[in-house]
């Protein structure tokens, strides 16, 4: 078994148009020139191809063209990274604990890299794991993401192929004009264009009344007026490819795989279907956790999942679908072993996928829990919205902590739309689902579905002004923003 880092993509041509298609090319491993050494990335634009039509969409990019970083955990994150595009940027580090100043977000309190720029990162490690980078801006949406892995002795020791896989979904409209779509639901009427209309929950300070008000059709409703989907996009990719173009992996008959997963959607969930095939979950957001069999799997936006499959020793094609929530889109990529015919799979299938809920969250835990310890700061925030208006918010008392407190944030989702809440600069505890006590994993991003409550716990070790706020993208860039701020 040899290993693979960023896998050479090894579709034949053909298989957009055949039905079936045999496997016939071999990936090579791949080698890292970032690990272990001083790291350049370059913003760039670059153009992809979605439904048959051209797209110019961002990335991030090594000096080779390939995405993404793959680096050492023992060694210092020490990257040079360098704008080649025509606006203002900043590139945030999802799910390490930088300093503030390293960060990534805009003026807070670091300046926009401008056209033609370069900046220098440099700070230590302190684990591994699957994680990935993105701007902190709407550019997000135009791809600019990508792959941040770290890997530890552990994983170099591991008998196992290895596979990154980036969940997106995508536009041709801009950024800024599916904002404005959003934003103009509740005074521009109502587009009839065959979806139907749910009622909706507005929620203001915390007190709730029924507010039926004009919205954007092509969301996905559930029974009751929950919003499930706020954008019909105009397809969902697995490491920029359709399932109409997938990509497919030559793996081993008998072999150990393990899927790196991350949910780089702006706007939408993901169910993980293995399909027939058994699977493992043995990580989330980068850290370990106790075994889970199954063969679905929930990522919420800005999630990632470390999956492990055994290929059978037969051998054949293995697709691994994202479902889209509540919806019968559906994206992924395909495991074949030398040889394996490959059908076509729809980008849409039989069925809605599931909702993401907090059941599969109440049955992880974690191996390494954060240490035991008082409770010196407790927190209460509840999180709001108005449909109507597509405004969003989070209203509490200022999360304000001191070096050293254990920081306890109970969060209460009173909307009609579920958020995956991430925190900057720290890694948490799930440690309470719907005020019933648990010992759950260790994140930096946690789904709160609507009506619900999730306690976490973290240690305030990494001073500054952080961040905390729902990874959907719209609902961020509407008011769904607060900060955990360190007492001077």
């Amino acid at each position: 078994m040899y290993r693979r880092e960023f896998l050479t993509r090894t579709m034949a041509a053909a298989a957009a148009y055949a039905l079936v298609n045999p496997v016939t090319s071999s990936a090579s491993a791949g080698t890292n020139a970032v690990a272990g050494s001083t790291g350049k990335l370059n913003i760039v634009r670059r153009t992809i191809e979605v439904n048959g039509k051209p797209a110019s969409v961002l990335g991030l990019t090594r000096p080779d063209g390939s995405p993404g970083l793959i680096v050492d955990a023992d060694a210092a994150f020490n990257v040079e990274l360098s704008s080649q595009i025509d606006a203002p940027t900043l590139i945030h580090w999802h799910g390490l604990t930088p300093p503030w100043d390293q960060d990534g977000v805009p003026d807070n309190p670091a300046a926009l890299i401008k056209p033609g720029d370069s900046r220098r990162y440099d700070f230590p490690l302190a684990y591994g794991g699957t994680h990935w980078m993105h701007a902190h801006t709407l550019q997000e949406q135009s791809l600019l993401a990508a792959p941040l892995i770290i890997h530890t002795a552990d994983d170099k020791r591991r008998d196992e192929q290895e596979i990154v896989v980036l969940l997106h979904d995508f536009s041709f409209k801009s950024p800024e004009e599916l904002l404005a779509g959003l934003k103009g639901m509740g005074s521009a009427g109502m587009d009839m264009s065959g979806h139907d209309m749910g009622s909706m929950m507005n929620m203001s300070g915390g007190s709730m009344k029924m507010d039926m008000g004009n919205m954007q059709m092509g969301h996905a409703m559930a029974a009751g007026g929950m919003d499930i989907n706020d954008i019909e996009y105009d397809a969902y990719l697995a490491n920029d490819r359709t399932l109409d173009d997938p990509e497919i992996y030559q793996v081993e008959k008998g072999g150990r795989v393990r899927i790196r997963l991350i949910n780089g959607a702006t706007a939408t969930g993901f169910t993980i279907d293995t399909g027939g095939m058994d699977a493992t979950l043995v990580a989330v957001d980068g850290h370990d956790i106790e075994p889970v069999q199954g063969r679905q799997f929930p990522a919420a936006m800005g999630q990632r999942l470390d999956i492990v499959v055994e290929i059978p020793k037969e051998g054949g094609s293995f697709p691994v679908l994202a479902r889209r929530e509540g919806a019968p889109q559906q994206t992924g990529f395909i495991l074949a072993t030398p040889g394996a015919n490959i059908s076509r799979i729809a980008t849409s299938g039989d069925a809605q996928a599931p909702l993401l809920g907090l059941d599969f969250e109440q049955r992880l835990r974690p191996l390494k829990p954060i240490t035991d310890r008082r409770v010196g700061k407790a927190y209460a925030v509840t999180l709001t919205g108005d449909m109507a208006k597509y405004t969003w918010n989070i209203v509490g008392d200022p999360l304000n902590v001191a070096i050293g407190d254990r920081v306890e944030i109970e969060i209460r989702n009173m909307s009609m739309m579920s958020h995956p809440m991430h925190l900057h600069g720290h890694k948490f505890q799930v440690v309470a689902v719907n005020g019933r006590q648990i010992n759950g994993a260790v994140r930096d991003t946690v789904l709160l579905p609507m009506m619900s409550t999730v306690t976490v716990a973290f240690d305030a070790l990494n001073p500054g002004h952080w961040p905390f706020h729902c990874h959907h993208l719209y609902h961020m860039a509407s008011g769904m923003m607060a900060y955990v701020g360190y007492e001077t």
